[in-house]
């Protein structure tokens, strides 16, 4: 299972239901990333998409138990979406906060995009664990052009 995320250096991923900075190539390098792959989202994520993200599973995270939409394969519980996702070689786990929290025990690697400014914002992930993960790669990349400075990340889970 990998985490998907991009993160200001303060935490913040979101705000409002959408993400308080662009960087030129990222959502590509997101797409390449999960083309094919199951997605686990939580329901506020899911809606945040103008419409489903082709060539890609949704599988959406929600406590409604009546909570259906187009294109979204409702589920309510962490195992759950792991059993609908079934014996694939990855999940993307995509967003919000709430669902990195939830599925966080069952992460092998996180793909991070930091962002380096301190934006507001009412969806916050804390930092990973130093000790629980550690960086394989790391690309940085300096502000330009109106877009923050920001670091390609990946982690995987310490053994």
């Amino acid at each position: 299972m990998t985490f998907y995320l991009a993160r200001a250096d303060n935490g913040v991923i979101g705000e409002d239901g959408a993400i308080p900075w662009r960087i030129k190539g990222e959502q590509r390098r997101f797409k390449d990333m999960t083309m094919g792959k199951p997605m686990v989202m939580g329901r506020k994520t899911f809606e945040s998409f103008p419409a489903p993200l082709p060539g890609r599973r949704h599988i959406v995270l929600t406590r409604s138990a009546d909570w259906d939409a187009e294109g979204a394969e409702a589920v309510h519980s962490p195992e759950e979406a792991i059993l609908r996702a079934g014996y694939v070689d990855e999940i993307a786990v995509i967003g919000g906060a709430e669902i990195y929290r939830l599925m966080l025990p069952h992460a092998d690697r996180i793909e991070l995009t930091e962002v380096h400014i301190d934006p507001q914002g009412d969806a916050v992930v804390p930092d990973f664990p130093a000790g629980d993960w550690d960086e394989t790669a790391r690309q940085d990349f300096p502000a330009e052009d109106g877009q923050p400075a920001y670091s390609f990340v990946t982690l995987t889970r310490s053994r």
